[in-house]
Formats: structure tokens, C-alpha cells, sequence
């Protein structure tokens, strides 16, 4: 892996994030919350993210709405979980950022550590 310019491990990942500016963070974040929709399928997807970013739901739908989503288009599965579209998942990282001015940088990097293997993967 570290000859293809990824990192060894999910600790050497996190110290390359945080040297990161915070437009590369947020590139690869919607690319990699892009690629497991696609991959995954939006549940998945939205469960790993909320997980990494210690959302609820309501924190979650938040910062879907604050980044821009529009809130009629959130939706619930047949189990009841919160669904997005896949096409603004985008959303939900300037919503991060806007919801948790301090700590949605930190929130994520976690969920790119997170989904490291999905990296590695891709």
C-alpha cells in the first residue's frame, strides 16, 4: 500500500490527514461518501458517516439541512432509518462543518480513518 502513496496503516493515515488544508478534507470526504454509495448503497453509507461523526439523526438531518440539503428530500427505509439522496450526500460535510465549527474538521478526518479499508479498496 505505501508504495501507492497510501498509508500503512490507519494511525499514518490520520497523521497525513491532519496536515491536510481543510478543502483537500472535504474533497475526499465527499469523494469517499460518493464511492461508497455507489459501492454500498446509501444506508450503508450514511450509517458509516453518522458513526464516524458521532451524528444521531437529528444531528445527522442537521447538518444535511445546514449544508444545504433540502429537507424535503430526506426520507426514511422501510426500517424507519433516515435516507438521503445519494446525489447530495455532498451536503452533509459544509452542514458538518457549519453544526460543529471546532470539532467537524476532527469529525471528518474520523470518518475518513474510518473508512480507511474503503480507501485501500477503491
Amino acid at each position: 500500500m505505501v508504495a501507492t502513496g497510501l498509508s500503512e496503516s490507519p494511525q499514518a493515515y490520520r497523521a497525513k490527514l491532519l496536515e491536510q488544508s481543510d478543502s483537500q478534507i472535504d474533497t475526499w470526504v465527499t469523494g469517499s461518501l460518493r464511492d461508497m454509495a455507489k459501492r454500498k448503497g446509501i444506508v450503508a453509507t450514511i450509517h458509516e458517516f453518522s458513526h464516524a461523526a458521532r451524528l444521531d439523526e437529528d444531528g445527522l438531518a442537521g447538518a444535511y439541512t445546514l449544508g444545504g440539503g433540502p429537507a424535503a428530500t430526506m426520507g426514511r427505509d422501510a426500517e424507519g432509518r433516515l435516507l438521503l439522496p445519494a446525489v447530495s450526500l455532498w451536503c452533509l460535510v459544509p452542514g458538518l462543518r457549519a453544526a460543529d465549527p471546532k470539532g467537524g474538521r476532527e469529525r471528518l478526518i474520523a470518518f475518513l480513518v474510518a473508512t480507511f479499508e474503503e480507501v485501500v479498496y477503491i
